[in-house]
């Protein structure tokens, strides 16, 4: 088994007034050559957007791009005709393939927004775009990881183009668990959102990160109440 460990304060940040990001890897004007990507995860963006304010139209291609709502609302419109309202408990989904262009705007004009921006690199290049979002609370469960994003389209949660699984977990302090690889090869990043945990023995705060790859399994134990995203990507 390999680890490598991102603490929260070690990742890249920028804050443009309007938006408040920090960066896990290499993003935009933050450039750290050890930390590009996570084989095929290659963005991973805290983003807190400011009341009525966001980010206009642009483009993306050959990309599977991921929202996860922490708190408030994200309006979105693409170039595909889709306008919809993201927020806490939905999942959103974009395979950009052969290119889209969209928007994403914080709907609301008295409160921010706060969600995870997650790039994939697909298993196949130039596929035809989609979108597609989902409410995950029917899935949700305590105390044990569920899964909302898979390579399999009668999977639970929305799925991709790329050979990679996403759980989400809400525990209490004391609570254990075990995460099993499903697919050989394949590595897992494992990011608190919230409290505190130790994933492999390794002690986590919020907003740390940890990779862990040549392992068939992860253990997982919540040290407070906590809040954590297990992302399985394949790593060549």
């Amino acid at each position: 088994m390999k680890t490598v460990l991102h603490k929260a304060e070690t990742r890249g940040h920028a804050n443009h007034g309007w938006l408040d990001s920090h960066h896990t890897f290499s993003f935009a004007n933050y450039y750290n050559p050890e930390r590009v990507q996570f084989g095929a995860l290659r963005v991973l963006n805290d983003d807190v957007v400011a009341p009525a304010r966001g980010f206009g139209t642009h483009p993306h291609d050959n990309m599977e791009i991921i929202s996860i709502p922490l708190s408030g609302d994200l309006k979105h419109k693409d170039s595909m005709g889709n306008e919809a309202v993201i927020k806490e408990g939905d999942v959103q989904v974009m395979s950009a393939g052969t290119g889209i262009f969209h928007s994403e705007f914080n709907k609301n004009e008295n409160k921010e927004v706060r969600f995870l921006q997650i790039w994939l690199f697909p298993r196949e290049r130039n596929v035809e775009p989609r979108y597609d979002q989902i409410s995950i609370r029917d899935v949700e469960k305590k105390n044990a990881f569920y899964q909302v994003l898979s390579p399999n389209k009668d999977d639970e949660g929305v799925w991709i183009h790329q050979d990679a699984w996403f759980h989400l977990g809400n525990f209490d302090i004391g609570v254990s668990d075990e995460y099993t690889i499903k697919k050989q090869g394949n590595g897992v990043y494992a990011f608190v959102l919230e409290g505190e945990a130790e994933i492999n023995g390794q002690k986590l705060s919020k907003r740390d990160g940890l990779g862990v790859t040549e392992a068939n399994k992860i253990t997982f134990r919540a040290t407070s109440d906590a809040k954590v995203l297990i992302m399985e990507v394949p790593m060549d």
